[in-house]
């Protein structure tokens, strides 16, 4: 199915590419494809592209998971700071965490998903979900799925409510505080964690994208096990759709997976850790980002299925994305979103949608999306 697509926006020369494959790609939809993209090389933008009924390039869709993003570049920072000590325990900073056999769980282990704690069976009730603080005290006294430290699985609810509470305790500050001060408001990103009340209006509420014949089939044949580490990770039975549509839930920023942001938002902020930016030295130093984006664990996530996918906080996109250099880090979100940095390129991408496509995670239009950026870039 094709449909007649309007692109707005602009790309630099020799970017032209880009703007071609965008409008060939939602074309190729066969729903309503309300989308953006933006890219930045070595800092400048190089793509604003926007495209779909009620989105316009300064709108604000949710980004879920490429929250995630935002909140471990406020860790990277802290660590290069010498604030935060990848190699202490976290119960040095938290000590109601070691609860249930977690004493020994290091900072740089929580990083990297493998604290066991990924959820509650049965599921976390939505307004403590939507409560940083509310969750990191339920989960504190929770006893791991499996011995921390000895393999990884998506904490994909929670994981930045866990690290955001390490953050508070040696800080006295919530992730979210120091992301606006030290990052989002010095570069004037949209990318909010913590959506303010008067941007109400230019929020783009997430839509759901009905299954395809084919992954009908798949989850017929096989049913979701509300007991399975999935489930529990993935907070089952939460509606996300509806849960980030309440103005309320987005106004108190998950660092999991609250954010709201712009494509433009996105690249702004990768573009901000791996370059010189408005006169900017870049936010994170060549050692930093190669801690951060080096893989955490070797094997196969027990959450998602996915191999060697996490560094510490942030995916490798290298992972989806093989044209990408080993350095590259970032994350994606459950509506499409796709965001990360690519310091051998000088890269930084962003992609938003408003379309909740099952069962989640980045679109696959990402795959010739960044490929198109990556092509112009190094041409």
């Amino acid at each position: 199915m094709s449909n007649e697509i309007s692109v707005h926006g602009t790309v630099a020369a020799g970017f032209e590419g880009v703007r071609e494959e965008f409008a060939a790609v939602l074309a190729e939809g066969t729903d309503e494809p309300g989308a953006q993209l933006a890219a930045r090389l070595d800092g400048r933008p190089v793509v604003d592209l926007w495209a779909g009924d009620g989105i316009g390039g300064d709108s604000l869709p949710a980004v879920f998971s490429c929250t995630k993003g935002a909140a471990h570049l406020v860790v990277a920072l802290l660590v290069q700071d010498g604030v935060l000590g990848l190699d202490r325990t976290v119960a040095s900073y938290w000590p109601e965490f070691a609860a249930g056999g977690k004493d020994a769980l290091t900072l740089r282990e929580l990083l990297g998903h493998r604290s066991g704690v990924i959820g509650v069976e049965g599921g976390i009730p939505d307004e403590v979900l939507a409560d940083d603080r509310a969750l990191a005290a339920l989960l504190a006294e929770r006893t791991p799925f499996w011995e921390p430290g000895t393999a990884y699985g998506y904490h994909g609810t929670v994981i930045g409510a866990l690290t955001g509470e390490v953050v508070r305790r040696a800080t006295g500050r919530s992730i979210q505080e120091l992301y606006e001060e030290r990052i989002r408001a010095p570069y004037g990103l949209d990318f909010y964690l913590g959506q303010p009340e008067e941007l109400e209006p230019r929020y783009v509420a997430i839509r759901p994208m009905a299954p395809t014949p084919e992954q009908e089939a798949a989850l017929a044949a096989h049913p979701d096990d509300p007991k399975s580490l999935q489930a529990i990770s993935f907070n089952r039975p939460t509606d996300f759709i509806a849960w980030i549509n309440t103005p309320s839930v987005r106004a108190l920023g998950s660092a999991s997976v609250g954010g709201v942001g712009s494509a433009r938002g996105l690249a702004g902020m990768y573009a901000a850790a791996i370059s010189e930016v408005d006169g900017r030295a870049p936010l994170l130093k060549p050692e930093t980002r190669e801690v951060f984006a080096r893989l955490g664990l070797a094997g196969v996530d027990l959450v998602t299925a996915e191999a060697d996918h996490f560094g510490l906080g942030f995916e490798r996109p290298q992972i989806r994305y093989p044209s990408l250099g080993e350095g590259a880090f970032g994350h994606c979100g459950a509506a499409g979103a796709q965001a990360f940095a690519d310091p051998a390129s000088g890269v930084a991408y962003g992609y938003t949608r408003r379309r909740y496509a099952f069962p989640g995670g980045a679109a696959p239009e990402n795959e010739r999306l960044v490929a198109a950026v990556l092509e112009a870039a190094g041409a």
